[in-house]
């Protein structure tokens, strides 16, 4: 498990000096919370770098004709993880360089956490639960947080965070942050 924000920039600058990704840069996987910014932090490194940027709920959407709070509402939580895990199966085929924002709940399943340790780069996203809540609003549109998203929020916080930590080869705190500085403390990551 990560701690140490120096360390995991380390690990990720070793990882591209051994070779690993490909020599423009990696496949980089968000991962966090709903309400970090996955999407927007993704679509500003993909204008910053030119690699392509491809959203989990695209993919779903693309995979399944619907929407993912439309598979939850309609056939459950379940089928919901396993759509949002087929879109992960597509993200980790992206051929680098490129940047994919990975559904918060796929960290669930162990499986998916072993996918996930494999990859380029898996970098976590980190909001603390004020900034989610204020960033979520009524929770309208995402799946699981009524009747009370401060409540749902914290809940899979504390069932999530854990797991993005496993999984994590760097971690950026979104608080006070734009996307833009966020997608910049990640490129850095990766470039010279």
């Amino acid at each position: 498990m990560h701690n140490d924000r120096t360390r995991e920039a380390n690990v990720m600058i070793s990882r591209k000096e051994e070779g690993e990704g490909a020599p423009d840069g990696p496949l980089v996987l968000l991962v966090g919370m709903m309400g970090t910014g996955k999407s927007t932090v993704g679509r500003a490194i993909a204008a910053r770098t030119g690699w392509r940027y491809v959203d989990n709920d695209d993919l779903v959407r693309e995979a399944t004709g619907r929407t993912a709070p439309e598979i939850a509402a309609a056939d459950g939580a379940t089928a919901l993880r396993a759509a949002e895990s087929d879109a992960l199966t597509f993200a980790l085929a992206l051929p680098p360089p490129a940047v994919a924002g990975v559904a918060g709940g796929v960290v669930l399943d162990a499986a998916d956490r072993e996918r996930l340790r494999g990859a380029d780069a898996v970098v976590w996203l980190r909001a603390s639960q004020d900034t989610l809540a204020a960033r979520v609003g009524a929770g309208e549109g995402r799946t699981g947080l009524q009747p009370d998203p401060a409540v749902a929020i914290a809940v899979l916080a504390a069932e999530r965070e854990p797991y993005y930590a496993e999984v994590a080869d760097a971690v950026v705190d979104v608080d006070g942050r734009t996307p833009e500085q966020a997608a910049e403390e990640i490129i850095a990551l990766f470039t010279d």
